[in-house]
C-alpha cells in the first residue's frame, strides 16, 4: 500500500523486547516489518469481513431443490 502522508504511532512494549529489537536492529529493519505486519493484517481483517458479507448473503438465497447440482453437472458434461 503506497502512503503518502505519514503520522507517528507509538506503543509501550517491555524493556526486555526493545532490548531483543536492539540487538537485532543491524539484521532487521524494525519500522519496516511492523508496517509490514499492519498493512498484512489489514487485509486479512478486509477480506475476512468481504467473506462474512458472502456468507450472509449467501444464507439469505433459497436453497436449491435435491438433485439440482447432479442435474446441472449432468447437462453441462452432456453438453460438451
Amino acid at each position: 500500500m503506497g502512503w503518502i502522508m505519514s503520522v507517528v504511532y507509538s506503543i509501550r512494549i517491555p524493556r526486555k523486547l526493545k532490548e531483543e529489537m536492539d540487538k537485532l536492529r543491524d539484521v532487521i529493519d524494525w519500522r519496516k516489518e511492523i508496517i509490514a505486519f499492519i498493512e498484512e493484517r489489514i487485509e486479512m481483517y478486509r477480506r475476512q469481513k468481504v467473506l462474512q458479507e458472502i456468507v450472509e448473503v449467501l444464507k439469505q438465497l433459497p436453497e436449491a431443490p435435491r438433485g439440482t447440482v447432479a442435474r446441472l453437472v449432468r447437462e453441462d458434461r452432456d453438453s460438451h
